[in-house]
């Protein structure tokens, strides 16, 4: 099990790196988060949903997803309350006051799901959250310790040296936890070093004194980490971008923005340059095409984007004549309203949308989950959905046809502004090239699973060059 000496020390990625090294080496490996808290969510092919991060471990693994792989999801609403996933189906919401107490209860669950993947595999590879530093909140964890010492499965402990600190991150970890805690973790890796590791030959040293665990190594900043799907807090970081002479794409941070790496597959196109609007910045008007993103509380998320006015940004930029695409719950928000009158995401109310798409949202409690494919803009597409929301077409041309002659989605008559339920259709390089044409610029045809894949290799490869993989095969029970 990785665990982290925070969040964002890069414990997704080493798991994912991590699971397709060991497939290199002929066992049968999968992926395991006990519980995640994420808007970045994946269909499995059984209709349920898990955290994206595991969706890339798995692929890593060659593997096919499962709920067992992430048996406990909480997707943030509002600043305290998230829905609980769980064995991917919907329980509910947890609130900050019935959090703690809830959790406790999931253990079993948890615990029921690891077994069965232990049990078809030679190796599961488990990835934890936040912190075990986070002591305040270890009464009930089964993110962290509580699931380790639960399921009797090693610990080495990650710390990201590119923040800063990483000697007293480690150290502190050591000085903080309990003695039955500490007894778990079996060593330390340093993530996300620049320059000559060499340099770091005494402070790596200094971390095995104080802590008393062994490393395993130094791991380098990996080029091939910016071309696997965003993580939450890296995507976000990157800003405006533009100004380069490149196809711009612009996109804004909603609070509740869900799914983003849908615009992963753009940004790799070399031509194109995605910029994430970050609040307080208007939405540049040389933008050839906006995207409104998914959202896990598109009302709230729709007043936001009043409040900042990119409402006006948005209308202006139609009259411009550009582009603008709304992906679940930007397509909610293109049409006339959206009402939750059953309070699904927050208190009952309707909203009014931007009104540029013929189309009415009602929030409902059925969660629709399914793998989908179809033809889009003239080209086969593949996809997700996962939505609350039912959408009904007035007079506006459906956007996409499904394999089940199902249409999805909306289009205006000017075949500008457009609509769609479809997460991940952009991966689809047809599709993809049909849109850049439309906003006259080419696509490279780039396939972009090949690319995941590739970047999964080289990742694997990388770590293999510096960590000692060997001794971490050797922390567990497995015997060739």
């Amino acid at each position: 099990m990785l665990q982290g000496t925070g969040s964002d020390v890069g414990k997704s990625v080493l798991v994912a790196g991590l699971c397709r090294a060991l497939t290199h080496r002929g066992l049968k490996v999968l992926p395991f988060k006990p519980q995640n808290m994420s808007n970045n969510a994946a269909v499995t092919p059984e209709g349920g949903e898990i955290g994206r991060a595991q969706a890339l471990q798995a692929l890593a693994a060659r593997a096919p997803l499962h709920v067992d792989m992430n048996p406990v999801l909480l997707k943030p609403q509002a600043d305290r309350t998230s829905q609980l996933v769980v064995h991917g189906e919907v329980r509910g919401t947890l609130g900050s006051a019935n959090f703690r107490e809830a959790r406790r209860t999931l253990l079993p669950e948890v615990m029921a799901s690891y077994r069965r993947l232990e049990a078809r595999c030679d190796l599961v590879v488990v990835e934890g959250a936040g912190s075990p530093a986070e002591i305040n909140l270890r009464a009930g964890d089964i993110a962290n310790m509580g699931f380790a010492r639960e399921a009797g499965v090693p610990v080495v402990l990650v710390g990201d040296i590119d923040r800063g600190g990483v000697i007293a991150a480690v150290a502190g970890t050591r000085a903080v936890i309990d003695a039955d805690d500490a007894a778990m973790i079996r060593g330390f890796l340093i993530n996300k070093f620049r320059g000559d590791p060499a340099l770091f030959a005494d402070g790596y040293a200094a971390i095995a004194q104080l802590s008393g665990w062994p490393g395993y190594g130094v791991m380098p900043w990996s080029r091939a980490v910016s071309r696997l799907p965003s993580e939450d807090a890296v995507v976000l970081e990157r800003g405006l971008g533009g100004g380069n002479g490149k196809l711009l794409v612009a996109c804004p941070i909603l609070p509740r923005i869900a799914n983003f790496d849908d615009l992963d597959p753009l940004r790799q196109e070399s031509g194109v340059d995605v910029a994430m609007i970050p609040p307080g910045t208007p939405i540049p008007a040389e933008a050839a095409l906006v995207v409104l993103p998914g959202s896990k509380a598109t009302m709230a998320d729709m007043a936001f984007l009043r409040t900042e006015g990119w409402d006006i940004d948005v209308l202006a930029h139609r009259r411009r004549g550009g582009l603008i695409l709304g992906i679940c719950g930007g397509y909610q928000m293109l049409g006339h309203t959206i009402a939750d009158p059953r309070g699904i995401e927050g208190p009952p109310g309707e909203i009014a949308g931007l009104g540029l798409l013929d189309v009415t949202t009602v929030l409902g409690d059925r969660k629709a989950l399914r793998e989908v494919s179809g033809t889009a803009l003239g080209a086969r597409m593949t996809g997700y959905e996962m939505h609350m929301g039912v959408t009904r077409r007035g007079g506006a041309a459906p956007f996409a046809l499904l394999g089940d002659d199902r249409p999805d989605g909306a289009v205006d008559a000017s075949g500008r502004i457009m609509g769609t339920y479809c997460h991940g259709l952009l991966a689809s390089t047809g599709l993809r090239a049909a849109l850049l044409a439309r906003l006259g610029a080419q696509s490279d045809g780039l396939d972009h699973g090949a690319a995941v894949d590739a970047a999964l290799d080289e990742l694997a490869a990388d770590m293999e060059r510096h960590l000692d993989i060997d001794g971490l095969l050797a922390l567990t029970e497995y015997r060739a």
